[in-house]
């Protein structure tokens, strides 16, 4: 079907009453002199084939791209090698003592010098890489925990993990997480 054949079909399909298509009135053929007949009601009005659609040409000779002209999609940079995705920044608190030897979310005894974390919805298993910010070391930890239930906490590092990118004394430190693999 044409492109013009289709515009056609579309704008009589559109100006068709519903239940007017092939409906009689039922003292004759409804071209009555009272009424005026469907095509009459609507001359003028909408052409059809009118100054829009006489232009269209179904076949597009030039259909080469000129390489000059033409820009090619910026593409993002590529993250560094083994890095799924950025998750951005946030703020890594950490839980050591008072959890030791209790069940984790996902079954496991919790054991705070492991380089694990508490994430509220990454799945287990997932590796992330954890870096502080303020100091630039980073560690790579594996989740195997719910939380933090804390309100504006990202994640929650085990004892080990925290030692290793210097946040023991703080609490809590600023930094960036990047899943390496789930």
């Amino acid at each position: 079907m044409t492109p013009r054949l289709f515009a056609v079909l579309a704008t009589c399909a559109l100006l068709t009453p519903i239940g007017a298509s092939h409906a009689q009135s039922a003292e004759g053929d409804g071209d009555s002199a009272d009424e005026p007949s469907f095509a009459s009601h609507f001359a003028g009005v909408i052409d059809p084939l009118g100054p829009d659609l006489q232009d269209i040409d179904p076949i597009v000779p030039d259909t080469a791209v000129d390489l000059d002209t033409f820009d090619a999609p910026i593409e993002p940079e590529p993250e560094p090698a083994g890095v799924i995705r950025n998750l951005g920044t946030g703020v890594a608190s950490y839980y050591g003592r008072r959890f030791h030897g209790r069940l984790t979310a996902n079954g496991e005894r919790f054991n705070m010098r492991a380089m694990t974390a508490a994430h509220k919805t990454l799945p287990f298993g997932s590796m992330v890489r954890v870096t502080n910010r303020r100091n630039g070391r980073s560690v790579t930890v594996r989740i195997n925990d719910r939380g933090p239930f804390i309100p504006g906490r990202t994640i929650d590092l085990s004892r080990g993990a925290a030692e290793q990118i210097g946040m023991i004394s703080r609490g809590h430190a600023r930094v960036e997480l990047e899943l390496l693999s789930r």
